[in-house]
């Protein structure tokens, strides 16, 4: 499990598993708990660049939002 901590939204870190390029586990701390519980619900076995694609520029706040910062923490994950 790797926790990616969140920049300009409500939610303050995300801890997420990727396992063979799916993600296997989610979940936002603090946010919108209904909104974060379905997010993390919903990318839950779908693969990463999918969930990257899906994801990726949602506004909220500040330029982001918490599935855009889902989105950046795989991307990073990914290049590394």
């Amino acid at each position: 499990m790797k926790t990616y901590r969140t920049t300009g939204t409500c939610a303050s870190a995300i801890d997420y598993e990727v396992v063979d390029g799916v993600v296997t586990q989610c979940t936002f701390h603090g946010g919108c708990p209904g909104n974060t519980a379905a997010v993390a619900r919903l990318v839950i076995g779908r693969r990463v660049e999918e969930v990257i694609a899906l994801l990726k520029g949602i506004p909220c706040r500040n330029g982001t939002s918490c599935p855009d910062q889902l989105a950046q923490a795989l991307e990073l994950d990914s290049r590394q």
